[in-house]
């Protein structure tokens, strides 16, 4: 089964986990063929596109733009792009310092949050929250991270 990460990183920052590690992670996340883009950008790029696409005017640790896959196709039996993932480095490696968390434990977190959204999952109303935190802890508990959601995993 094939799965393909394009990685482009846009920032200078040497902090960004191996081409491995996001396969490895994308290997249990999704379970039929895919290519995922990931575009590892700075503070600024982020903000940009966060206020362009969310109205919301500072940098996010991650935007995920899920691909319309045209209907006459079957998404589990093709291999094609299940999206688009904006990353900023300097947010995600901030915000595991200031949870006290391992640096590549939040990004594993990070990065499978996206593609659970790039599935279609969220978390804006609580059901679907409960539904979207429970998959990452069992996607997360395959690598023997932690739960990202217990108090003591975070400030």
């Amino acid at each position: 089964m094939n799965k393909h990460i394009n990685l482009d990183v846009a920032c200078d920052s040497s902090d960004i986990p191996k081409l491995e590690d996001f396969q490895n992670w994308l290997n249990q996340t999704v379970d039929f063929p895919v290519t995922v883009n990931i575009r590892i950008v700075d503070e600024h790029e982020s903000q940009a596109v966060n206020f362009e696409y969310r109205e919301k005017n500072k940098p996010t640790n991650i935007l995920s733009f899920e691909f319309d896959c045209p209907e006459f196709i079957d998404p589990k039996e093709t291999d094609y792009l299940l999206g688009d993932l904006l990353i900023c480095a300097s947010i995600v490696n901030q915000e595991a310092n200031e949870q006290n968390k391992p640096l590549n434990d939040h990004w594993a977190h990070i990065f499978i949050h996206g593609l659970l959204h790039l599935q279609g999952h969220d978390h804006i109303d609580e059901d679907e929250a409960i539904i979207m935190e429970n998959l990452e802890r069992q996607i997360l508990a395959k690598f023997s991270i932690p739960d990202p959601y217990r108090q003591e995993n975070t400030i």
